[in-house]
């Protein structure tokens, strides 16, 4: 089951929000910071293969240019 990264996205800055109501400054920013560092690595993961053959293939291509 895929859900759109849109959905992952808006769910947790909502929750981080709700959870962090009155909390002190530097608490909000270090979670808005890693919920940040997650999304990068979600972008990261959606950029580079992850699958063997397929990261087989794109390494492959890649050495080609």
């Amino acid at each position: 089951m895929h859900r759109p990264l849109i959905s992952f996205l808006a769910a947790g800055v909502t929750s981080t929000v709700v959870a962090l109501a009155g909390a002190p400054w530097w608490l909000a920013a270090a979670a808005f910071g890693c919920l940040v560092l997650g999304l990068g690595v979600v972008a990261l993961q959606s950029v580079f293969p992850q699958e063997s053959a397929h990261r087989l293939a794109w390494w492959r291509d890649r050495r080609r240019r």
